[in-house]
């Protein structure tokens, strides 16, 4: 009888169109869950640690996503110590050899790129600056799709039945992918050489990429709020070297660029930052489509 059931439940799941996901995906932000899922579509279940109105850099470590990590066959992180703080306690306490840095299983997106901002020396005086270069290399599209590439390699490698699934759905996401960057940078031009100030330096990717310039940050250090001091500092930069907006990511607070918008008249922005950062950014397209037009409509 319950050899019955089974076979009768598979016959359910086959004739559904619905086989059971081949690989179980667990990545630690938004933006490489919506890249898995681009690439794996129906042969794998994704998930992601963090929200969108999370610090990826500060996450607890519950046992709740402890035990996501202990049944992933996948974990995609961005690397360059992003999730330093938290990540290698996920992975240690979940006793999963299959997602250890080192095995094939464990996937660090930062690998794949050229990195920014790559300090010449680390010191604690300096804040929460990353030994490897900026980490939030998603802010550019470009990345994403070198990412993209790599990571459609490894899941054919931990999962070859359905490497060619996998390719397709690279070859599937990447011509989309194009068409969307000739229409972004299209649509960018408007905003080369706007100078920006940025709350906390999320940005320097994206603001290389549309060949906007940062002309200052309101974090004196990163990770560090700005005294009301250090933010009239500032403003008095400001008049000598004018901003046209100032930017943060939805997952910060707004009390600071709000300070710095309030005394110079400049309007203050609220980027997406990543998949789920606002009501347009449900996947990546609509993140970069949602971001140009917030930065558009701050130069009218």
């Amino acid at each position: 009888m319950i050899k019955l059931k089974i076979l009768g439940a598979t016959a359910l799941l086959l004739l559904a169109g619905q086989a059971p996901a081949a690989l179980n995906v667990l990545s630690t932000v938004p933006e490489w869950a919506a890249l898995a899922q681009e690439i794996g579509g129906a042969q794998v279940k994704v998930s992601s640690a963090t929200t969108a109105l999370q610090d990826p850099h500060r996450i607890d470590a519950k046992p709740s996503l402890i035990a996501r990590a202990r049944n992933a066959d996948l974990v995609i992180a961005t690397g360059a110590d992003l999730e330093a703080g938290w990540l290698p306690l996920v992975l240690r306490e979940s006793g999963n050899a299959r997602v250890q840095p080192g095995r094939p299983g464990y996937f660090e997106a930062a690998q794949f790129v050229t990195m920014l901002e790559i300090p010449a020396r680390i010191d604690r005086s300096a804040g929460d600056v990353h030994a490897a270069g900026n980490p939030h290399i998603h802010l550019d599209p470009r990345n994403i799709l070198k990412v993209g590439e790599a990571l459609a390699g490894r899941m054919a490698e931990l999962d070859p039945a359905n490497a060619a699934a996998y390719a397709a759905g690279l070859r599937s996401f990447a011509e989309r992918w194009r068409q969307a960057l000739t229409r972004w940078e299209k649509q960018a031009v408007p905003l080369r050489g706007v100078p920006v100030v940025v709350q906390h330096r999320a940005f320097p990717y994206l603001i290389a990429w549309l060949g906007m310039r940062e002309v200052a940050t309101l974090e004196p250090r990163p990770g560090v709020e700005p005294s009301s001091g250090q933010l009239a500092d500032v403003v008095t930069r400001l008049k000598s070297q004018p901003a046209k907006m100032v930017i943060r990511p939805a997952y910060q607070g707004d009390a600071a660029s709000r300070w710095i918008a309030e005394r110079t008249g400049i309007p203050a922005v609220v980027l997406p930052f990543t998949v789920g950062g606002s009501a347009e950014a449900k996947e990546l397209e609509g993140l970069f489509d949602d971001t140009l037009r917030r930065l558009a409509g701050a130069l009218k």
